[in-house]
C-alpha cells in the first residue's frame, strides 16, 4: 500500500469500518457536524465564464475563488440582491465623502479663527 499523507491514517489504519454507518444515517454525527459549522464537499458544474470571473476576482483580492463562490451562494440564500449590495456600497461611499468634507470644513474654520 502507498504511503498515506493523512495524519490520522496511522491511528485508524487497522480498524474495521465495514459496518460503519454513513453520517447521514447517524443523527448524532449530523448534529455534531451542524454545530461545528463544517463545510460540505460537493461537485458542481458551472459555466467556464463564471468560473473565470471568480478566479480573476480571487486573484485580484488575494483570496480563494471557492471562498468567493461560497460567499455569493450565502448571500443568494439569505436573499441579498445585487441591488442591495450596490445600495449599501453607495451609501458607505457617500457617507465617507460627507464625513471627510465636513471635517475638512471644520479644520478650515478653526484655521480662520
Amino acid at each position: 500500500m502507498k504511503n498515506n499523507s493523512d495524519k490520522m491514517y496511522e491511528k485508524f489504519k487497522n480498524l474495521d469500518f465495514a459496518n460503519a454507518q454513513p453520517v447521514a444515517l447517524t443523527t448524532q454525527l449530523q448534529r455534531l457536524q451542524a454545530m461545528a459549522g463544517v463545510k460540505s464537499r460537493i461537485t458542481m458544474r458551472v459555466d467556464s465564464s463564471v468560473l473565470a470571473v471568480f478566479r480573476a476576482r480571487a486573484e485580484l483580492l488575494g483570496g480563494s475563488y471557492q471562498t468567493l463562490m461560497n460567499d455569493a451562494l450565502k448571500q443568494f440564500a439569505q436573499g441579498v440582491t445585487l441591488a442591495d449590495m450596490l445600495n449599501h456600497t453607495v451609501r458607505e461611499a457617500v457617507d465617507a465623502c460627507l464625513t471627510s468634507r465636513s471635517s475638512g470644513r471644520a479644520k478650515a474654520a478653526r484655521r480662520s479663527t
